[in-house]
């Protein structure tokens, strides 16, 4: 599996910019409103230190990290779910995506227009909530009507999605987002088909100027307050450094970050606060063939992560050999880690940990 995102936000905000940054994929990035005509997707490697570990350790031919889909659409504004700007054309390219990466404005730049006049990042965070609630609220009145028609024709399986839709149109309609509505599980089941915008977890992005790394400032605070009301993240980052950043050569990208008193760069950042919002995890194979991250559900059980793989893999599982990371670091290789006792036979029942590094046996 991966991991994909859609990115939100007002035109102006710096949403093609930062897309540009995280997967130089040279979508369009300029100073006015929808330059983003069409649905731009990029796929971007997930900087995962310990692939680097674990290849110090053991040779191989390629590395293969986990990946990061970015969707990126025009900025919306006020009335975007009725027609304005370009319409809600967009939203329905991501219905599909796993997270939200609300794209806020917390830089003052004269050169740079914003839509609604001046900066104000609790009032541009509204604005686009407002549009995805209309949305989602077409979205469940469209399939109220088409659900009525069927129940009423005898299809009674439809009774925990109606009941659902009600509950949230009453929700919606109160200015609330779907993912607040106190739903039963059959009945969270039940709309998980309508994919609905503000049902999905959120990764709020407050994009400051230089000067106000690493910090932040009086706007960033404010969208960590209303992010914290909603239990979202937030991702501190300068989309014009980003784009800087992609331009150093790798080996000086650490030098350059420490000269802006940043540790790590924003796609770090922001993967690692993806993966804990969504609760995933990572683990590892590990061969002279290939060193490749895969990704995971916390919880996740060890036939099921077998699977990710190969659906034979979970089909015919035997056992998992297991060590961490870690391992491989104190006993320098995999050989020295089953002279000391520490490669592990895991069965059927083995919660999979962040960190694993796993040789899963199967039958064909």
């Amino acid at each position: 599996m991966s991991l994909s995102c859609g990115v939100v936000g007002l035109p102006n905000v710096g949403k093609s910019t930062l897309f540009n940054a995280l997967t130089a994929a040279g979508a369009q990035a300029a100073n006015y409103p929808f330059c983003t005509i069409e649905p731009n997707v990029g796929i971007v490697p997930v900087p995962d230190e310990n692939l680097n570990i674990i290849n110090g350790y053991q040779p191989t031919e390629k590395i293969i990290p986990t990946q990061l889909e970015v969707v990126d659409i025009a900025g919306l504004v006020k009335g975007a779910s009725q027609g304005q700007g370009l319409g809600n054309q967009f939203l329905s390219h991501i219905r599909n995506v796993d997270a939200i990466l609300h794209v806020v404005r917390c830089f003052k730049n004269s050169d740079v227009v914003h839509v609604e006049g001046h900066v104000d990042p609790l009032r541009d965070i509204e604005i686009i909530e407002t549009e995805l609630m209309l949305a989602d609220l077409d979205s469940i009145e469209k399939k109220l009507l088409r659900s009525a028609k069927q129940y009423k024709s005898g299809d009674k399986t439809l009774q925990a999605l109606i009941e659902a839709c009600e509950i949230l149109k009453k929700h919606l309609d109160a200015g609330k987002l779907a993912k607040s509505a106190l739903l039963q599980p059959e009945q969270k089941e039940a709309v998980q088909e309508l994919h609905l915008l503000t049902m999905k977890p959120v990764l709020y992005i407050a994009n400051v100027g230089e000067e106000d790394l690493p910090n932040g400032n009086e706007w960033v605070k404010i969208v960590e307050q209303k992010a914290a009301q909603e239990h979202a993240g937030v991702v501190l980052i300068s989309a014009e450094i980003e784009s800087q950043i992609i331009q150093v050569e790798e080996k000086e990208r650490p030098d350059f970050l420490a000269s802006l008193g940043l540790k790590e760069s924003g796609l770090h950042q922001l993967a690692k606060k993806a993966y804990a919002l969504l609760e995933l995890q990572t683990y590892y194979t590990a061969g002279p063939k290939e060193i490749r991250a895969w990704t995971i559900h916390k919880g996740t059980k060890a036939p099921q992560a077998a699977g990710v793989i190969h659906t034979d893999f979970e089909r015919g599982f035997i056992r998992a050999e297991i060590y961490q990371v870690k391992d491989l670091v104190e006993y320098k290789s995999e050989q020295e880690i089953k002279n000391k006792g520490k490669l592990r036979s895991e069965g059927k029942e083995y919660t999979m940990q962040e960190g694993d590094v796993v040789h899963f046996r199967f039958n064909v």
